[in-house]
């Protein structure tokens, strides 16, 4: 039972049930008794929400994002969207706040300045100052990714490690023999992204375990880096005949340096990867991947900051995900070159 279903049987909107159970915004001593009956008649709980807006706060929670200048993949603008969607339905409001450089001036103005409830970290580290700063202003958090002491915050992220490997071995089950990890920039690597390194050690394991050769290469987050980084791997391994990747934004041009090579996807070389499902469905071919379910890293991100809104000392929370890799048209058995 939900909000939704209180407000279609009490014959009112669902942001009136939001504003009758936080008090945000007045409503009629009638409405308010027939929402009333409605609840108890089902039985309804307010959930952490209710609970956690109707003191007072701000009714506002952070999104710390990467920086603006950069262009944000298909994936980042998912998991933005599906925040700012999850947290409309919560009856809350989303500041954005961009992070990194000198755009740590506005982090700090929203965590110092106590302008939101509380704040959703995008983009996370193994070792990762914002989450230091956050634990010591103990301003409730949670992480879209974790740090290398995953137990030490709530988080919900993606198991890279997992999905890479899930990529290795159904391209190794295809006969291929010599696979390479386009992964994203070496300064994302440098800098301790944790996706790019979780995939580095899936990819590792993954290959270790099929006795399949494996090479790795980093790669800037566009198309010409792509046509780049495939046109060098091609060129210094004739033999490749597969791409595992999660740097989705490259991989049109990854098409184009397979096809600028005299090859074709997936009759001569297959690529399989982590995206979003609605970019990899609009590629042509359309790429077989595990589809990042956006949406639901969204939701569970704003729910798990909303339980610490309303109880900071409740435990920690973790969401690992391992979507299943959805069969398209972009990997193949392998062929000999």
């Amino acid at each position: 039972m939900n909000i939704g279903e209180i407000a279609k049987r009490s014959g009112v909107s669902r942001s009136t049930v939001s504003y009758a159970l936080s008090g945000k915004r007045p409503v009629s001593e009638v409405t308010r008794r027939r929402i009333q009956a409605v609840i108890d008649e089902l039985g309804y709980q307010p959930n952490a929400t209710a609970k956690a807006l109707k003191e007072g706060r701000t009714r506002t929670i952070g999104l710390v994002i990467p920086p603006a200048s950069r262009h944000f993949t298909d994936m980042q603008l998912g998991f933005v969207a599906s925040v700012v969607d999850a947290a409309a339905r919560a009856d809350l409001d989303v500041l954005l706040s961009p992070s990194g450089g000198e755009h740590d001036r506005s982090f700090e103005r929203v965590v110092g300045g106590r302008r939101v409830d509380g704040v959703i970290v995008m983009e996370i580290r193994l070792e990762d100052d914002r989450v230091a700063r956050l634990r010591q202003t103990r301003l409730p958090f949670v992480g879209i990714g974790r740090t290398d002491r995953a137990d030490e915050m709530s988080w919900v992220d993606l198991d890279y490690e997992t999905l890479i490997s899930q990529c290795v071995h159904h391209l190794a089950d295809l006969g291929h023999r010599r696979i390479a990890l386009v992964n994203r920039s070496a300064e994302l690597m440098a800098a301790g992204y944790g996706p790019a390194h979780r995939a580095q050690a899936g990819f590792d394991r993954a290959t270790a375990e099929r006795g399949v050769a494996g090479v790795q290469m980093c790669c800037a987050d566009d198309s010409r880096a792509g046509f780049s980084c495939v046109g060098r791997l091609l060129a210094d391994h004739p033999d490749l005949t597969a791409i595992a990747t999660i740097n989705e934004a490259a991989i049109p041009g990854m098409y184009h340096a397979i096809e600028n090579a005299g090859l074709t996807v997936p009759g001569d070389f297959s690529i399989a990867g982590v995206a979003g499902r609605h970019w990899a469905e609009n590629l042509h071919p359309p790429l077989t991947a595990a589809d990042v379910p956006a949406d639901e890293l969204g939701a569970h991100a704003v729910e798990l900051l909303i339980r610490r809104i309303s109880d900071p000392a409740t435990p920690h929370h973790q969401i690992l995900l391992s979507p299943p890799i959805s069969l398209r048209r972009t990997t193949g058995p392998a062929r000999t070159r």
